[in-house]
């Protein structure tokens, strides 16, 4: 099948199969006339991918996924390293956004959002320091 029943089948856009392609993570069939020749094979693997990407697994990581999925002497610890990995960046990335919605929170109950051109916002992002000589920022 061509790259658009490709795209199709696996839901990923023809773009994205392509650059798959290009960083070999898959590598399909080439037909006589030179044109790509997806199989069933290659529609699971891409939907695979397209899960693990879901997932918001690392291109590098969906490279050990895949290749771990296609050994069937694989040990099933090394696939849970690599998700267990994932979830602590994961979890890491949930504090940072939990930190960042906190500072602004603070911001904008700082701001007084009227006519005047003061504010607390603009002024924690350029670092400046609020009236009295207090910084505005609200960072944990």
């Amino acid at each position: 099948m061509n790259v658009g029943d490709a795209a199709h089948r696996s839901g990923l856009p023809a773009k994205t199969i392509r650059y798959y392609e290009e960083i070999g993570l898959i590598a399909p069939a080439r037909a006589a006339n030179g044109y790509r020749d997806y199989s069933g094979d290659d529609i699971h693997r891409l939907t695979f991918l397209r899960r693990a990407r879901n997932l918001g697994f690392s291109i590098d990581d969906c490279r050990q996924l895949m290749a771990l999925y296609q050994d069937r002497g694989r040990a099933s610890a090394d696939v849970r390293e690599i998700a267990a990995a994932h979830v602590t960046a994961i979890e890491e990335k949930v504090r940072e956004l939990q930190s960042m919605r906190s500072t602004l929170q603070k911001l904008i109950h700082a701001c007084h959002g009227d006519e005047r051109p003061d504010c607390p916002i603009l002024d924690d992002m350029a670092g400046a320091a609020a009236p009295g000589g207090r910084t505005v920022s609200a960072r944990p």
